[in-house]
Formats: C-alpha cells, structure tokens, sequence
C-alpha cells in the first residue's frame, strides 16, 4: 500500500490520520463566515480544509420535474429542486482564492472536489495540491480521468458504489496517470445512521484494490470516524460548521469546532493504539512486569522444616518461581534458614 502525499502532509499506516475538513455550503452565502470557518479548523488542529467546486448549472438543468427534485421524504432537502439546492450550497469561485490564502496563512492544506472539466481548470489555476471526487461523480469515468491527467492524488469517495464501480473509477485513475490515490468509505445518506457505516468494508476495499483506504464520515459524533480509524482508515473527511443551531444546508450532519478538536485527538489515539501484530509486553510495561505474582517464602523458616501453605505463598512482585510450582514446592525441605520475603527458588531445598 503505497503512502500518499498531499500538501506537507503524508498519508498511509504509519502516519497520523489526516482529518479534511469539509465546509461544503455551511459559509450560508457569506464569505465572512466561510473565513470564520477557515479559521476554526486550523485552531482545531485538522490539518486540511475542503471545498466542493461548481456552478447550479455545472450540476444539473433547471427543470420543474420530479426527477430533478429531492425526494418529498428526505429530512433535510425535501421537495427541493436540485437547481435549487446546488444554488444556495455552491461556493462562488470568486471566494475560492480568499478561502485558500486564509487557510495557507494558518499552515492548512486546501483542495476541492470539482464537479466538471470547468472545475477542475479553475482549480489547477489556482494550484491545488489534490483532489477529490464525491460519492455520486465515482461513475462520471471522464471526470475521473481528467482529473488523474493532473498528476495530483485523488481520493474517491465510495458512497452506494458496488465493487465494480469503485474497481472501474480505480483504474479509469490509475489508467490516466494517478499514482497516488485514497479510496474513501461513505455512506451516502445525510445524516448516516452508524449501523449503515460497514466499517468492516475498510480492510476489504484496502486489499481489492491495492490502496490507502479513508473514510468520509456523515454520521452525528465522533465515534464512527475513529473506529474507522481503528480498521485501516488513513485519511477522515468531517463536515463542519460554526454552530448546527445556525442552520445552513449542512449543518445538520456536521461537526462543530469543539467535536473537530475533539476527532482530531481521538483518531491519533486510535492510530496510536494500532501498534503493531505481535503480541508480549511491550517496553512501557516493564516496570509493571516486575510486580508479577511468584512464589515468596512468607515467614521465617530454619534449615529442616519443610515448605507449607502457611509459610510459602503466591504474592507480588516477581522474582520467585512461577505461581504453578507450589504443589512441587509444598513438602520439600529448607536446607538452610530462610528469611520472610525471600523468593523461592529450587536451591532453597
């Protein structure tokens, strides 16, 4: 599996998770805030920032149909026409170089997910490091491919993608140039449910593929992105917003700045955690180890008497023989006096 470079920042097994921060359409409009939102991330120690690159008509066509709307039933955009939604929730590309100057001023890596070639043209102006393609373009092949004739890493997210799908996108990009590239569980439903998540599919995606695997968490808390940790995952992308209670076309599945420090300390620990297959005592408990259960004479005892219950036993620290030896020891004779807090030891007798 090969380690994936983005930015400053490395990403595979034995590097920290990188934590993206997705800012998505939770700026409501306001470039201020947007900036605001630049700023919260890098105080919360993520160390990269994401934002999704379209136009309302790069997306879709305006078209009163029930085909171009959100389902009636969808919790968060029902009924909305698709022209709409992308509407309110795009990011003026007018606001893409500020947004990126804020968040190199706070040493944070910053790319996009394009939606077209008129996309990804805009964002190699500006310099990108990487890219990203979202859950529904993992079928858009040419998209993919355009973006791979970058050169930059790619990271695919996997949203409601069968395995011949993702293996197509995989190697439509590795077929048009991409030699770096992070493959992302998700669950597309906004907010996901936990027990959706199949976290298990990470290992799996991991090995089919040949890749560094991440996950694009949509689920309310922390603790999905960090168990994704704990099964491989390398790279987690967290949507985030100032305040849910403000509103906002996201912000209803994403993280607030507290919960982004909050994952941003949890999923080192995961990582941390991991260690390596072996099994033993590790370095860190030495000092422990030497308190281990053996074998002590516990009163004193002169040269004949033999060993009992009473006067040898099971205690802490080590350095006698193993716990397992009494019914060998009890019964055998002291050569010499023996005093209390002696270990046990077979030239005893």
């Amino acid at each position: 599996m090969n380690t994936v470079t983005i930015g400053d920042h490395r990403v595979g097994p034995e590097h920290r998770p990188l934590i993206v921060a997705e800012m998505s359409g939770n700026h409501d409009g306001d470039l201020d805030r947007a900036l605001k939102i630049v700023d919260a991330v890098a105080a919360s120690g993520a160390q990269a920032l994401k934002l999704q690159t379209y136009r309302a008509d790069t997306m879709t066509v305006d078209v009163d149909h029930p085909r171009f709307r959100v389902g009636a039933g969808h919790d968060l955009w029902g009924g909305e026409s698709l022209y709409a939604l992308y509407e309110r929730a795009h990011t003026p590309w007018e606001w893409h170089e500020p947004i990126f100057r804020r968040a190199a001023e706070h040493g944070l890596v910053a790319f996009s997910s394009p939606f077209d070639p008129t996309a990804v043209d805009f964002l190699e102006s500006l310099g990108v490091p990487a890219y990203k393609i979202a859950s529904c373009e993992i079928v858009d092949l040419p998209l993919i491919r355009y973006v791979a004739k970058t050169g930059k890493p790619l990271i695919i997210s996997t949203g409601m993608a069968s395995a011949g799908e993702i293996d197509a996108a995989v190697r439509a990009a590795r077929e048009a140039g991409c030699e770096q590239l992070v493959v992302l569980g998700c669950t597309a439903s906004y907010p996901a449910d936990p027990a959706d998540t199949n976290l298990r599919a990470l290992p799996l995606i991991a090995s089919m593929f040949d890749v560094t695997v991440g996950y694009s968490d949509h689920t309310m808390g922390i603790g999905v992105p960090v168990a994704a940790v704990a099964l491989g995952a390398c790279l987690i992308e967290k949507h985030v917003t100032l305040d849910r209670a403000d509103g906002g076309v996201d912000a209803a599945f994403s993280a607030e700045p507290a919960e982004l420090a909050a994952l941003v300390d949890e999923s080192e620990r995961a990582w941390q955690a991991l260690g390596r297959p072996r099994i033993g005592a590790r370095p860190a408990e030495a000092e422990v180890l030497r308190f281990r259960r053996s074998l002590y004479v516990v009163a004193d005892v002169a040269a004949g008497e033999p060993a009992t219950e009473d006067n040898v036993r099971s205690i802490r620290p080590a350095g006698g023989l193993a716990p397992d030896a009494i019914g060998a020891v009890v019964g055998r004779v002291f050569k010499t006096d023996v005093p209390r807090g002696t270990p046990v030891s077979w030239d005893l007798f």
